[in-house]
């Protein structure tokens, strides 16, 4: 039976009620921050940016890095920049125009009161970066440069050439290892969380395995946060880092953590297309190059001649012929559609699922020097992996999944339905509705740690009080590791045929045709009976090589597909319940005669979360009902 979801937003004003909620919520004095432990689990920007804020409050932090250093999180592939509200180009933005345009990218699916505080926040987050030593880029003047990115307008991107997510996680890493260095926070690197420990329904640790030796370990804490990342590698390829998995947050899930909007994944425009079976992940190319290169087609099908020889009148820039007012800088869904649209007209390119991206006439404009310095190291990457030279051949894209805007539920804390278990980041649901705009990711992440959950997790820790401790030889912590213990120990005795990848290829390919860019009743109901058909193959059938205590990647990336094989059919679930199309989620069966997305806000102006029930039973899905106070609800168009 449905639930009501309380969001716990504050009342009042829009416009006032983080500042006034700062004040209403309770704090703890820094005498006795140092009586509380927390986990982080991950340590890309935020998991860095919350442990490193936390650390510095005096707070007791264990930071947990599936990696060997918090420097390889995938955080660094979020190349073009950071969204903030300051208007240095004095074009008309705001806090309320960014506030505006992420709601009605995100297709008036994103809850108000989050959205608003992002937006306000934006601006400290870019004083904060550039203090920790963040080298955005400068105008001649030495004022910090500003580019556009699909949805807006305006231009209020903030850079660091084509590397912003890289500069951006190496500054919230140096805050990080300064309070490992001062003693507040613990790194322990190399560990997987596997296990959610739960007592008297809050949140009080985690079960990992150390990836170098294969034991499993038991921590505990006063409040755990989870900043895990999205689970696109659902789809095997994807822009996602080959460790990007659901795994902690499935965890969570099955612990009792709702997960909400499962099926708003993101599908990005600006790929390098598949170029072969054995391509084990997709390279994305930053939306930033929509900036100044210009995306057609052949107007005639299966045209093959060059694209250079290809005259002007006989090229189709169908971007700025559909979407005036928006042009090649329209959102990642609506331009990813379009390419798709293209290639089933028959007007693919380079005999592949691509488009041209072309920077010919930015360059006659501009000059290469000038092209170079904003993308040349972008320039550089897509020459490596294609052998061809964007200066003098259009660029070959297409559409990727990359971004999931579905997550675990929180709060207006980022608070899940777990007392204790904050969510952070691309891990939770909250912020994007059901499409992210482009240099968002970024702006979420460094404010849910720097600047949100400093204070959410401090209130609940002063509610809490430090008196209840427990340990890790409580009999909760003992039967989360022994029940790990023995699901890793059933992946390693299947001994069947298949390896890990070979079903894993098949899911994505599966999760692709039937729950991605594109989806119908008929498709999804295949979908789930697919997936189901997979779990049983894979639980009778796979190989997994090695030994339970020892260094084992094939065991690690076993237990990730069998969460992504459980996530997939809720994912599924989830987008057939879902009979409307919004963002990112395009149902065929609700769109409008010229091809765009037709929501129902009647029905489904609210999030779906999810209760896990068990195995065999379907969740449950429970609804928050989503109040627009300060926007209208209207048809979103790009024209």
């Amino acid at each position: 039976m449905s639930q009501r979801l309380h969001s716990q937003v504050p009342s009042g004003p829009l416009e006032t009620k983080w500042e006034k909620h700062k004040f209403e919520m309770k704090l703890v004095n820094p005498a006795n921050r140092r009586k509380f432990e927390i986990i982080v689990v991950g340590t890309g920007l935020a998991g860095a940016s919350a442990a490193a804020s936390l650390g510095e409050l005096g707070y007791q932090v264990k930071a947990f890095c599936v990696h060997e250093s918090p420097r390889r999180a995938h955080s660094v592939a979020a190349q073009g920049g950071i969204n903030a509200a300051k208007n240095y180009k004095n074009d008309g933005d705001s806090v309320y125009r960014l506030f505006y345009d992420t709601i009605k990218g995100g297709d008036f699916r994103a809850r108000e009161a989050n959205v608003y505080r992002l937006a306000e926040i934006s601006t400290a987050i870019i004083d904060h970066c550039v203090a920790i030593g963040v080298p955005f880029a400068r105008e001649y003047g030495g004022l910090l440069a500003n580019r556009s990115f699909g949805g807006a307008q305006v231009s209020r991107t903030f850079y660091a050439r084509g590397q912003t997510g890289q500069q951006l996680l190496l500054g919230a890493y140096q805050s990080l290892m300064r309070q490992v260095d001062r003693g507040q926070v613990q790194l322990l690197t190399r560990r997987e969380m596997l296990d959610l420990v739960v007592i008297n329904g809050r949140a009080r640790g985690i079960i990992v395995r150390n990836l170098l030796t294969g034991e499993l370990e038991r921590y505990s804490a006063d409040a755990v946060i989870l900043a895990t990342g999205g689970y696109s590698n659902v789809f095997f390829l994807s822009t996602n880092a080959m460790a990007c998995a659901v795994t902690a947050a499935w965890r969570a899930f099955k612990r009792g953590a709702f997960f909400a909007n499962p099926c708003f994944t993101q599908i990005h425009p600006t790929c390098i297309p598949v170029h072969g079976e054995n391509q084990s992940k997709l390279t994305l190319m930053s939306e930033s190059l929509r900036n100044d290169g210009r995306v057609w087609v052949p107007l005639k099908k299966g045209d093959t001649r060059h694209p250079n020889d290809i005259p002007e009148n006989e090229r189709d820039y169908y971007l700025e012929r559909i979407y005036p007012s928006f042009g090649n800088l329209a959102p990642r869904d609506v331009a990813s559609r379009q390419a798709k649209y293209r290639y089933d007209e028959g007007r693919g390119v380079g005999g592949k699922e691509a488009v041209y991206l072309d920077f010919r006439d930015a360059i006659k404009r501009l000059g290469k020097a000038v092209i170079a310095e904003r993308y040349g190291n972008l320039f550089e990457m897509y020459e490596k992996i294609t052998g061809e030279n964007p200066y003098e051949v259009p660029m070959r894209i297409y559409p990727a999944p990359h971004y999931t805007m579905g997550g675990l539920w929180v709060d207006y804390h980022l608070m899940s339905t777990i007392p204790g278990l904050f969510v952070a980041g691309e891990a939770n649901f909250s912020d994007h509705g059901a499409n992210r705009l482009g240099a968002s990711a970024l702006m979420q992440g460094l404010a849910d740690g720097f600047f949100i959950l400093p204070y959410t997790v401090g209130n609940f820790l002063a509610n809490v009080g430090f008196n209840d401790k427990v340990s890790v030889e409580h009999d909760a912590f003992r039967e989360a590791e022994d029940r790990t213990r023995q699901e890793l120990k059933r992946l390693i005795s299947i001994k069947g045929n298949t390896s890990v990848d070979a079903i894993h290829k098949k899911l994505g390919r599966l999760m692709w045709d039937y729950c991605g860019m594109s989806r119908n009743r008929e498709g999804l109901k295949k979908a789930i009976e697919g997936v189901r058909q997979l779990r049983e193959l894979f639980w009778n059938e796979v190989y997994v090589p090695g030994e339970l205590n020892e260094i084992n990647p094939e065991l690690e990336k076993a237990a990730r597909v069998a969460d992504f094989l459980e996530l997939g059919e809720l994912m599924c679930w989830d987008a057939l319940e879902r009979e409307e199309s919004c963002g990112g989620h395009f149902r065929e069966e609700h769109q409008t005669a010229d091809g765009e997305a037709k929501r129902n806000d009647e029905r489904f102006c609210h999030v779906a979360a999810w209760e896990y029930r068990g195995p065999v039973e379907k969740p449950v899905r429970h609804q928050e009902e989503l109040v627009f106070e300060n926007v209208k609800l209207t048809t979103r168009s790009y024209k």
